[in-house]
């Protein structure tokens, strides 16, 4: 998960890991890009507004790098209008969840992303993966 809110990363990481994954948090965009390349996690949940490199700018970066432009990313994020949601899967995120959420939707969102069943861009928004 790449959040810099860490009552949301709080909350979000102790959902995901009671529903069986294990979960690995980067606060702002560079480490969150880094963490991605070296250990290169099931999915990506991904907010927009972040420091050192926003969200937009994680995702296009991690869509042009080999190692990592196969693994899902959902944009998780505030920013509720279209112009946003459209520069969010357009710089390759797989899906666009505004908050707030209901937990629910978040893992039925994540659901097909981890077993293979959509694409990249296809919409359906830490770092997880299934223990």
């Amino acid at each position: 998960m790449v959040e810099d809110d860490l009552e949301l990363v709080e909350l979000v990481t102790f959902n995901l890991t009671n529903a069986g994954f294990q979960v690995l948090v980067a606060n702002d965009g560079a480490k969150g890009l880094e963490q991605a390349r070296t250990q290169k996690p099931d999915l990506i949940l991904l907010d927009l507004m972040l420091p050192e490199l926003d969200g937009l700018g994680v995702c296009e970066i991690l869509r042009r790098d080999a190692r990592t432009r196969g693994i899902p990313i959902i944009m998780l994020t505030a920013m509720s209008s279209q112009l946003a949601r459209a520069a969010g899967l357009g710089a390759g995120a797989n899906d666009y969840i505004t908050k707030p959420f209901k937990f629910k939707d978040l893992l039925e969102r994540m659901s097909p992303l981890l077993t293979g069943g959509a694409t990249r861009g296809e919409t359906h928004s830490s770092l997880a993966s299934r223990q």
